[in-house]
Order: structure tokens, then C-alpha cells, then sequence
């Protein structure tokens, strides 16, 4: 294997790396751990609204943090020290969760939001990192490798602790609770793990030099609307991954709001993320074959009937289906997005121009929720509110056509 190619697949471990954060903590463990054992003297209502609370703190956290910290990590050339800087601080606070007793929620939604704000932060600079790793004939690939390693690592991590809490017996633990704290030990041991080839293996970038204060990010940000194609692009990307989002977010309370038993919404997020493997790789085989933009396109197709599948689904056996074909496409989009965003801009500031990717994918999933909750309120009708997100997806398409990448090297590699 060239030091070359040994670097992409240590860049693609770390998205492996810190999928685990995701999957078993802020998507499954977390929110039950938090319900059932840690803040039981909560009423319901508190609990989601402290839980909430958590995520859009941390959410807003890094909005503000990930541009100016991308400036600074293009200026020093430090963006390997900064992702090292945050995988530490998310692993310690996934660890530092399995010690949190019962009725320390405060200190528990404290700790989360650490781990959340590191995932995020950390995830601009492994973004950022792909033009180290990859030119332009194989950043479809590489870019589609990443989710790919991040959805089958994240999975079978998840599919060890799901099964760890359903069966504790099994693995000699005495109940749930202890299974929970186990997989929070696991996380931080996996997250450390898998980023550690990067560290090894993914080159450094080149400092820049330049200044990279408040003022300096302010005239960067007027800098980037001024230019019309990353602009387009990222509107664009705004809308159609709002309404992506918005399904990963609101398929459970969907499918719960359908009279689904929780076991089987458990399973519909286990077949969305090994299904996501095979065919995230699978798009960035027809990025290079079919254009990247195509491709996205053809995703977006398919989550527009996606929405009014869901919208006629009746059974359970449906809903699988439905996480299937969600799945199908989820990982390509997203993959392929970034490998077109990456054309668009300057190498030698990925991190700045990947630090407010990452910050509008922050304010992705504020609008589509909030859409559909209108909706099933005004007309009373869960089902009516799914197809809102018709528009976001077309409307992202729309703007994306008034994109155009242009064919030259983003890597920053000889």
C-alpha cells in the first residue's frame, strides 16, 4: 500500500472513529439513559426540554467555533493538533458519562454537551483534512470511503451495545444500567482508537500565515458570500440537508406517532446504517462514472419519494423498508457533498471554508422540524406533515443547478 493510499484509509478509520459518538450515545443510549435512570425526577415535559436544551447549547457552541477555529487552524497549519484537541475531549466526556449517578442530570447533559461540541468541532477538521488525503479524480471516493467506514464502524459498535443492554446476561453484566455505562466506556475507547492512523499517516497543510481575528472572520465570511458559486452551493446544501436531517431526526417520533413498538424503530436505525455502507461507497463509484452533481441529484430524487412513501406507509414492515431506501441514499449525499465542496474552494483554507460548511450544517434540521410540526398542528393530520419536506429537497435541487464546480486538484499532496 503507497503512504498515499495508506492515508486516505486512515483518514476514512477516523470517520469510524468518532461515528461511535453518534450512533450508540446522542442517537440511541444517551436520551434513554437520560429518561429512565439519570433524571427520573424530571416530569417528561422537563426532561425534553433540558435534553433539547443540551443539544441547541452545544449546537450554537460550534456555530460560533468552528469558522474562527478553522481560520486559526489554516494559519498555523494545526488542523491535525485541533482534531486531536477535540477527539481527546469527546472521548472524555463519553467515558466521564459512565460514572454519572442517578439524579446528577445537570452534570450529565454537562458532560454530553462536551462530547457533542467535540464531535462537531472535531468533524471541521477531519472535513478539512480530505484535501490532504485526495485530488480531484478521487475525492468522489474518498469523501463516499469516509461515511462509509463511519456508518458500518458506527454500526457494529451499536449492534454490540444494543445487544449488550437487550441480553446483559450474556456478557456477565448484572442489568441495562451497567451495559449503558459499559458502551460509554467503548465509545471513548473507539473514538481514541480509530484516529490514532491519522495522527501517523494524513500529512499536515501548509500554514497560510494570515491573521485570523474577529475582524479578519468577518471579512473571510463577506469574502465567501461574494463568491457566487460557493454561495449557491452552500444555500443549496442548506436546504436539501435541512430536509435530510429533519427525517433522521423525526423518523422515530414519525414512526412512534404511527403506533410502531420502540423495538422496531430500534431496528429501522440498525438497517439504515449498515445499508449506508455498501452504498455510500456505491456513490462514489457513480460520482466518477456520472458526475458528482448527477449523483447528488439522483439522491435527492429518491428522497422525494422517500417522503411520499412515508406518507402512505401503514406497517412496520414498511417503515424497514423505508430505512432501507433512506439509507440507501443518506451516505451519498452527504459524501458526495463534500467532495463537491471541496472543488470549489482553496485548498491551503479548507479549514476555514469546511468550518462554515459544518457551521450551516448546524443550522440544518431547525427549519424542516419546525415546518413539520405546523403542519401537523394547522391540519391536525401526522401524515400531511411529512410531504413539507418536498420542498426543501426540490428547492435544494433547484439552487444546486446554478452550480458549477470546476475540474482542477484539491489535494495538497505531491
Amino acid at each position: 500500500m503507497t503512504s498515499k493510499h495508506l492515508a486516505q484509509w486512515s483518514w476514512s478509520l477516523s470517520a469510524c472513529a468518532n461515528h461511535g459518538f453518534i450512533t450508540t450515545i446522542a442517537v440511541g443510549f444517551f436520551p434513554i439513559f437520560f429518561d429512565k435512570y439519570v433524571a427520573t425526577s424530571l416530569s417528561g415535559t422537563q426532561q425534553t426540554f433540558y435534553l433539547g436544551l443540551a443539544n441547541s447549547t452545544a449546537t450554537f457552541i460550534v456555530m460560533l467555533l468552528a469558522p474562527w477555529l478553522g481560520a486559526l487552524a489554516d494559519r498555523r497549519g494545526h488542523k491535525k493538533r485541533w482534531l486531536g484537541i477535540w477527539t481527546v475531549l469527546g472521548s472524555i466526556g463519553s467515558a466521564v458519562l459512565a460514572t454519572v449517578g442517578q439524579g446528577e442530570w445537570v452534570w450529565a447533559l454537562v458532560v454530553y454537551g462536551v462530547g457533542t461540541v467535540a464531535f462537531w468541532a472535531g468533524s471541521s477538521f477531519q472535513d478539512a483534512l480530505i484535501v490532504q488525503v485526495a485530488d480531484a479524480s478521487e475525492i468522489n471516493r474518498v469523501s463516499a470511503q469516509g461515511y462509509a467506514f463511519g456508518y458500518i464502524g458506527g454500526g457494529l459498535l451499536f449492534l454490540v451495545n444494543v445487544l449488550m443492554a437487550l441480553h446483559p446476561s450474556w456478557f456477565h453484566l448484572a442489568n441495562g444500567t451497567q451495559a449503558t455505562r459499559i458502551a460509554f466506556l467503548d465509545v471513548a475507547v473507539w473514538w481514541l482508537l480509530f484516529t490514532l492512523p491519522l495522527f501517523r499517516h494524513v500529512p499536515e497543510g501548509r500554514p497560510t500565515g494570515e491573521p485570523s481575528g474577529v475582524a479578519e472572520l468577518w471579512a473571510t465570511i463577506r469574502k465567501v458570500m461574494r463568491e457566487r458559486m460557493v454561495r449557491n452551493f452552500l444555500l443549496a446544501y442548506w436546504l436539501y440537508i435541512d430536509a435530510l436531517n429533519t427525517v433522521q431526526l423525526m423518523a422515530v417520533d414519525f414512526g412512534s406517532k404511527l403506533g410502531f413498538p420502540s423495538d422496531s424503530l430500534i431496528v429501522a436505525l440498525l438497517i439504515v446504517q449498515f445499508i449506508a455502507f455498501p452504498f455510500a461507497l456505491l456513490f462514489g463509484w457513480l460520482g466518477d462514472r456520472f458526475g458528482t452533481k448527477g449523483s447528488i441529484y439522483l439522491g435527492l430524487a429518491v428522497f422525494v419519494g422517500v417522503t411520499f412513501y412515508a406518507y402512505f406507509m401503514q406497517t412496520v414492515q414498511q417503515f424497514y423498508i423505508l430505512a432501507a431506501i433512506f439509507g440507501s441514499v443518506q451516505g451519498g449525499v452527504q459524501a458526495l457533498s463534500r467532495s463537491y465542496f471541496a472543488r470549489l474552494i482553496p485548498a491551503d483554507r479548507a479549514g476555514e471554508y469546511f468550518g462554515f460548511y459544518n457551521m450551516l450544517g448546524k443550522f440544518a434540521a431547525v427549519l424542516g422540524p419546525l415546518a413539520m410540526g405546523l403542519v401537523a398542528m394547522v391540519t391536525g393530520n401526522q401524515r400531511l406533515s411529512i410531504l413539507v419536506l418536498e420542498f426543501f429537497f426540490i428547492g435544494g435541487g433547484l439552487l444546486l443547478a446554478r452550480v458549477r464546480a470546476p475540474e482542477r486538484s484539491v489535494c495538497a499532496m505531491a
